[in-house]
């Protein structure tokens, strides 16, 4: 771990509190000073881009929805540590481990239906396009790995349509259960996704995990159904999966592409869900990879 980067992070909030490693997810770094989160992004963040979305991030009118970041040394937008983009947040209480009933997926569709409320022309521009396209396909870009399991995954994306990044409304990008905090109710962070963009992907990682067998039904309609009934502009009623098959596949190839990535970067073994994912690459290869004819 880069002790250099860590207390260049802790440096920028002056705090005289240690630093606590909160996470390390690949070349991403998470640490918290006293009461402020500090997130070095991974290599390659646009800082202009990431200002942007820190803009948008911070307008009142989402302050309901999105935890607002902190400004560094006077400035609203990130900062730079030895080369790495930083951003500050306040703490909030992540939603727990739990059984699938005591999970909050009624405030978590009911949320997700308040953001997508809101278009891109709701704001002052530049509302940058939002990311979950560009981060599935660097997941398979980023799988070097030569196995039979990988081999499938690629095979898998490549029965992807050709995928628009763009849409109007203002969505999170990546969003699941682990985005979700505690701070004076519930708020969505990670927000370096966050712009305008189809909201179908909004819903697109459970909707997977769904399809893989991994969420069961019961939550995966407590969100669905809740996300409708608050008006949710994602998909429509009557049929939602037209509007989330292709990107709920494309979200199975991007969790099992990073499954496959973590496990050989860290030297363990996929668990029964990234398994799962793997399986259910299998299945969208026989059920949308041509079949060869000669």
């Amino acid at each position: 771990m880069d002790s250099d980067l860590i207390a260049g992070m802790a440096a920028l909030v002056g705090a005289g509190a240690a630093p606590e490693v909160l996470a390390v997810r690949g070349d991403v770094v998470v640490v918290r000073v006293g009461d402020v989160v500090l997130k070095a992004h991974e290599r390659g963040t646009d800082p202009v881009v990431l200002a942007d979305r820190l803009r948008l991030a911070a307008d009142p009118r989402l302050a309901d929805l999105l935890l607002p970041p902190l400004p560094l040394g006077g400035a609203p937008g990130p900062a730079v540590v030895l080369g790495r983009v930083v951003t500050a947040w306040p703490v909030g209480t992540p939603v727990p481990q739990a059984e699938p009933e005591d999970l909050p997926m009624e405030a978590a569709g009911r949320m997700l239906a308040a953001l997508h409320r809101f278009t891109a022309a709701d704001f002052a521009p530049p509302v940058p396009p939002a990311g979950a396209v560009p981060r599935m396909v660097r997941a398979v870009r980023d799988l070097v790995l030569d196995s039979p399991a990988a081999a499938l995954v690629r095979r898998a994306f490549a029965t992807l349509p050709e995928l628009p990044a763009g849409g109007s409304v203002v969505v999170h990008g990546d969003w699941h259960l682990g985005q979700l905090v505690e701070r004076d109710g519930y708020r969505l962070i990670d927000l370096d996704d966050l712009g305008a963009g189809d909201p179908a992907w909004d819903l697109a990682r459970p909707a997977a995990l769904h399809l893989s067998g991994v969420l069961d039904a019961r939550a995966w309609g407590r969100l669905l159904g809740a996300y409708l009934d608050a008006g949710g502009p994602g998909v429509p009623a009557g049929d939602p999966w037209s509007a989330l098959e292709v990107p709920a596949r494309a979200l199975v190839v991007q969790m099992a592409a990073r499954a496959l990535s973590a496990a050989e970067r860290d030297g363990t073994e996929l668990n029964s869900a990234q398994e799962a994912l793997i399986d259910a690459c299998g299945r969208i290869v026989s059920a949308h990879e041509p079949i060869p004819r000669g």
